[in-house]
């Protein structure tokens, strides 16, 4: 019986030991881990890794460097994380585009979007608002869809680019309605927001994270959120399924992925610590003033999410054939 219960304490000992291991790893490699993300510093993408990476660093007693590699619709980005060896070392901002809509949009990838990477965790859904300038009559869904009937060629969205969640939103938004709706890329949601102000594009569906402080201030208005539930920050804006279009939802998100050949204890080191960083305060504090949800979760529920996701938007891709090459 003492040997049997001395042995329960040793498994227990060790136990606890495997468990702090890949934490201990991480932490006591001094080497700066680099956070890449695929587009450029500034915006909501930006933001968001800046933000998690500071708490994230905090727990790994590490220094996170968040490497900006903006083009190509982040592909440029996933390329160079795919290909590199430099495990436990980088993480990668992967989202909408590169894991869910380019597989469709590019007839050929630098990266197997399903197999050059390993998933972390999910990071945060992107909002969706529909917005028009002030001076446009409609102040809601029926009277923006009577208001485009109205003019003989219908009329002109913005987004962020082509196959961006913007474009592929608005597409869907255009299937729904049945409306004459004629896509105007633009080279990111910044540039987009400034004609949308000074009245050069009619409308966009645009993410809450480019467009809330022109919406708080009254430059721009916003008649529906594309999201199932109504946002925090605009209670008072209903959802577009509220309007009529029942069960639209269309956001944009960002997941943390790794290459393929990191550890798997590396792998849930880093999932604890994100898990934590999504839940402490300055993270949530942020988030939410940019209207943007917290997406908490295993590497497993990543994978399924991405797999529908990839599956939905791919299927409106190729009906609509919309082609980036």
């Amino acid at each position: 019986m003492k040997f049997g219960s001395m042995s329960r304490r040793a498994l227990a000992c060790a136990l606890t030991a495997l468990a702090a291991a890949p934490v201990v790893a991480l932490a006591q490699d001094q080497k700066p881990i680099e956070w890449v993300v695929g587009y450029a510093a500034g915006g909501g993408s930006d933001t968001v890794a800046r933000t998690i990476a500071e708490e994230m660093g905090k727990s790994l007693k590490r220094t996170i460097i968040v490497n900006n590699k903006p083009g190509a619709a982040t592909n440029i980005a996933a390329d160079y994380v795919a290909k590199s060896k430099d495990y436990g070392n980088i993480m990668f901002t992967a989202d909408f585009a590169t894991l869910a809509a380019n597989p469709a949009l590019f007839a050929k990838l630098p990266y197997d979007a399903e197999k050059d990477f390993v998933p972390v965790g999910m990071l945060a859904r992107f909002p969706l608002l529909l917005v028009v300038h002030p001076s446009n009559p409609a102040n809601n869904l029926k009277e923006f869809i009577a208001w485009v009937k109205a003019n003989p060629n219908g009329a002109n969205f913005a987004s962020a680019g082509a196959g961006s969640p913007q474009h592929l939103a608005a597409e869907l938004f255009r299937e729904r309605t049945g409306l004459a709706l004629q896509h105007v890329a633009y080279r990111g949601g910044a540039p987009a927001v400034i004609d949308l102000v000074g009245g050069q594009i009619p409308f966009a569906l645009m993410d809450s994270a480019t467009v809330q402080q022109y919406v708080v201030s009254g430059k721009l208005k916003a008649l529906g959120v594309a999201s199932k539930e109504r946002l925090k920050n605009f209670p008072d804006v209903p959802t577009l399924s509220e309007q009529g279009l029942t069960g639209f939802d269309a956001s944009a998100w960002q997941g943390l992925v790794v290459p393929k050949g990191t550890p798997p204890e590396t792998v849930a080191a880093l999932n604890r610590t994100l898990q934590a960083a999504l839940a402490s305060t300055p993270v949530k504090a942020r988030l939410e003033t940019l209207s943007l949800e917290a997406l908490p979760g295993t590497p497993q529920q990543m994978t399924s999410y991405v797999h529908a996701e990839r599956e939905r938007w791919g299927a409106l891709i190729r009906k609509n054939q919309i082609r980036l090459d």
